[in-house]
Formats: C-alpha cells, sequence, structure tokens
C-alpha cells in the first residue's frame, strides 16, 4: 500500500480587509493568570449575588444598595465573559 504525502500545516492566519491578504494571528494559550482571573471575576460575580439573596438582611452596607447589587454582581460575571472572547 503505498504512503501518503504528509502536508506541513500552516499557521492560522486571519484574512484582513478587501485585499484579502493573510495576516499572522498572535498564537500561543493564555497564560494561567489569565484564565484565574476571568473565573474569579464570574466567580466573584456570583459570589455577590448569592450573598446579597441570603445575608443582606445582616449586612447593612450591601441592603443599602438594594438593586445596586445586581448591577455588580452581574457586572463583575460580564467582566469575565469579555474576558472569555480573549482567552486561548
Amino acid at each position: 500500500m503505498p504512503k501518503s504525502k504528509v502536508r506541513k500545516k500552516t499557521d492560522y492566519s486571519a484574512v484582513s480587509g478587501n485585499n484579502r491578504t493573510p495576516v499572522k494571528v498572535k498564537g500561543g494559550p493564555s497564560p494561567v493568570w489569565y484564565v484565574v482571573i476571568m473565573l474569579g471575576f464570574m466567580l466573584a460575580g456570583l459570589a455577590w449575588l448569592l450573598v446579597y439573596y441570603l445575608a443582606s438582611d445582616h449586612i447593612t452596607w450591601m441592603a443599602d444598595l438594594n438593586a445596586w447589587n445586581f448591577l455588580i454582581g452581574f457586572g463583575l460575571m460580564v467582566i469575565g465573559l469579555v474576558m472569555t472572547m480573549r482567552w486561548r
């Protein structure tokens, strides 16, 4: 049985604009600290909302924030979600 040719894989390149010239994209995986911070934002937002629902009666400054707690909690989670777009 004849052996098939081994093809060299080219690096990923994005096509830019109308002229269709390939542009090299910075590659490589994201550093570990980036993933930790990304997940930290998401978990911090979730924790904020959980604490607000479960213990806001006992934490006076959090109870004073009222609906702003939703903005803070979901805002932290959205920051983590936006960071996932840059994660490799």
